[in-house]
């Protein structure tokens, strides 16, 4: 058996630690047996799973790195966030001075086998056909083969939903081609509709989930469950009945994602899945913070495990490490190069409701924008770090620099600003001197969503990351252990209110909206008013809000915004060459954003903030002129806020001053053109499958002209 085992070994040995603790030259023409296996590892059940496991390996979405085809945006500033609220910063998706055409460098491909690495969605998807045919023709017991088989149905599906909801339809390949060269021009296979492909997804993973427990043991947490499977064709339903392919506002598209998502909710809470901490929301959403992080939460619907093994210099080979907190914490508390903060926009901080739920500007507390911090929705506090605030950690920094004020298990964050002169002061390019040891490393503000934060209610955290000054090649915190949720359980019931709405279940919706409101500490109505039942509209609109604030950070919101058009509503469609008239947005009142309430968020600017101090001083270290001001102020998020915001309020009156930081550069306003809702295909892709037809609105490099490929055609 040596010989059958010997490619995927060290796969084996990989997971057994890590997870549970090759492909065609060209599109769709592979020329021999993947990997080179014998059929006979199919045949025994330690080989055949080496084989799904690999399969995990491969296309489990992942929180360190950028797009591709294989894995989503998981929260960081890439291509896709970098053209919603979350970041600013220029986007081939936003910037005004970038046209995206299929043979310009910009493309991003998502479909094309990339040839130098030998790597594209084609190759896992023969991948997954060759582990489901092997699987199917083997000698395993049935129920072996089922427990295997459901997991492959899983990952086959969700390779094809990445692409079918960037592209709409593509080609239907079902099974392992045949690897003759003669026979390349039978392997070319045309694109199917998206309909098609939909439901080709979601039989996929309705079959899955007939062959898939609704929960594992805590030593195969992580694996698909029934639910998980049940979830992704809830959420690919819902993708096909969002304006983006339901135009006309068909209702039987809303009711099938209603079923789907409606189906899930039921298959997770027979496994025990639901809102984490449901009844313990504890002080300042902790129970909602610490389910971010936490391993084997009843919130984990689909999500990738990390650990926090050594790297050895990178000698280890179950080294699998999650550097989300590397990412997000302050210079301050690494003091080292690596890492030192993500920025939100002031957009971002600026949208998140007050403390009663309502949006700042509709709510009984005064929002003032210097004092941002006060009366805030308890998320706020969990997803954003600003001046004065405690974000506690294991660790201690303060050897390294006389400058770096706190350990770890004492941190304050204090990242204003200061500077020499009002000139510079007042130009929004220029960035001031960060007070604590932040010096030129100074945020305006930070992320902390998804942070192993220590400042909990008790029960303490658990060390999820491994902090160390010495030994760790990764650096603080770059050795860390929590887990990456694609699919948490407050998205599923997110997606069943949507699809709620759709049918006009307006009460029900309302009803999921506040369960995931009371879970943070929300009290009543939630901030909710019973009349939004009755308003189909505005309803969509506090749906798309709440997932604005409730999966921030966390890579959907511009998969919301493409499902919705909320960059023009759907209004300029007609610009697109050769678009039909079905195109246009006959449903929603022919608007999506004025039909749900919003601003089409075209023409806006992504600015940042920043907190500066009125006096100005030399900017230096030690030259902060307000420190002695700040002695003993901290907004404790261990304890209750409401009577700690007095202290903090008049040190920002006395000292601080909002300052906007230019986050998009000048004179550049976000511009997504309509042809970009539905990416086109690339040069290489049409060139190898002379089938393929290019989508609507995009040049086929082939022919020399438009597209005819109409990816809303249900035929």
């Amino acid at each position: 058996m040596k010989k059958i085992y010997r490619t995927v070994f060290s796969v084996a040995c990989l997971f057994g630690v890590s997870l549970f603790t090759g492909c065609s030259d060209d599109f769709l023409k592979e020329k021999q047996n993947y990997d080179n296996l014998s059929p006979d590892i199919y045949n025994d059940y330690t080989g055949a799973k080496m084989r799904v496991e690999d399969i995990y390996l491969r296309l489990l979405p992942s929180a360190n790195t950028s797009l591709s085809y294989r894995y989503p945006s998981s929260g960081k500033a890439d291509l896709q966030s970098r053209a919603t609220e979350e970041y600013s910063g220029s986007s081939i998706f936003s910037d005004p001075d970038i046209v995206l055409n299929p043979t310009s460098s910009d493309f991003i491909d998502f479909f094309h086998v990339n040839k130098a690495t030998n790597a594209g969605p084609w190759g896992e998807i023969r991948n997954c056909n060759d582990v489901i045919e092997g699987i199917s023709n083997g000698t395993l017991p049935d129920e072996q083969k089922e427990e295997l088989l459901g997991q492959v149905y899983f990952f086959r599906a969700w390779q094809y939903y990445l692409l079918v909801k960037t592209y709409g339809g593509v080609p239907i390949i079902d099974k392992v081609q045949a690897t003759d060269v003669s026979q390349t021009q039978g392997l070319s296979v045309p694109r199917s509709t998206t309909k098609a492909c939909i439901d080709f997804i979601c039989n996929d993973l309705e079959l899955a989930a007939g062959m898939l427990p609704d929960r594992w043991d805590g030593d195969n947490f992580g694996r698909i469950t029934s639910g998980a499977a049940l979830a992704l064709a809830g959420r690919a339903r819902l993708l096909y009945a969002s304006p983006l392919f339901n135009r006309a506002d068909n209702t039987e598209r809303w009711k099938a994602a209603y079923d789907a998502n409606k189906a899930a909710i039921n298959a997770l809470k027979a496994g025990g899945f639901g809102l984490a901490y449901e009844s313990q929301p504890g002080v300042n959403a902790s129970g909602w913070a610490k389910m971010l992080y936490e391993f084997n939460s009843d919130e984990a619907v689909f999500v990738t495990l990390y650990n926090k093994i050594h790297d050895d210099n990178g000698s280890h080979e179950t080294y699998r490490n999650n550097h989300w907190e590397q990412s997000i914490r302050p210079y301050n508390a690494h003091g080292a190069s690596t890492g030192g903060g993500m920025t939100p926009t002031a957009l971002m901080v600026d949208l998140f409701p007050m403390a009663d739920g309502k949006k700042p500007g509709e709510s009984t507390h005064n929002y003032d924008p210097l004092k941002f911090f006060k009366d805030r929705d308890p998320r706020f506090y969990r997803t954003f770090a600003f001046p004065g605030v405690t974000w506690t950690y294991e660790g201690d920094v303060t050897s390294l620099s006389s400058d770096f004020e706190f350990t770890g298990p004492n941190y304050v964050l204090w990242n204003y600003a200061w500077y020499a002169d009002d000139e510079k002061k007042d130009d929004i390019t220029k960035s001031g001197y960060g007070a604590s040891g932040l010096g030129l490393n100074n945020k305006g503000l930070y992320i902390r969503k998804r942070s192993n934060d220590f400042d909990m209610t008790t029960p303490s955290p658990v060390t999820m990351y491994r902090w160390d000054l010495t030994g760790n090649r990764q650096g603080p915190f770059g050795e860390g252990a929590m887990p990456y949720m694609e699919i948490r359980y407050a998205e599923v019931l997110l997606n069943l209110a949507e699809a709620a709405c759709g049918i006009g279940e307006g009460t029900e919706a309302l009803g999921y909206l506040r369960d995931i409101r009371k879970r943070v500490g929300y009290t009543g109505n939630c901030g909710l008013d019973d009349a939004l039942a009755n308003d189909r509209g505005k309803l969509f609109g506090a749906i798309l809000y709440e997932r604005q604030v409730e999966l921030a950070y966390e890579g959907k919101r511009f998969d919301d915004m493409r499902r919705w058009l909320l960059w023009d509503g759907g209004a300029y469609m007609s610009q697109i060459s050769g678009v039909p008239s079905s195109w246009s947005v006959s449903g929603f009142n022919g608007n999506t954003c004025t039909y749900i309430g919003v601003t089409p968020f075209n023409n806006k600017r992504r600015d940042n903030l920043e907190l500066a101090s009125k006096t100005n001083a030399e900017e230096a270290a030690g030259k902060d002129p307000i420190k002695t001001a700040r002695t003993d102020i901290k907004l404790d998020l261990k304890q209750e806020l409401s009577s700690q915001y007095a202290d903090l309020e008049k040190f920002y009156g006395d000292n601080l001053i909002r300052k906007t930081r230019e986050g998009d550069q000048a004179d550049r306003y976000v511009t997504f053109k309509p042809e970009y809702y539905i990416i086109g295909l690339s040069e290489g892709a049409q060139k190898n499958n002379v089938t393929l037809l290019q989508t609507i609105g995009w040049a086929d490099v082939r022919v020399g002209a438009g597209g005819t490929f109409d990816p809303l055609a249900e035929e």
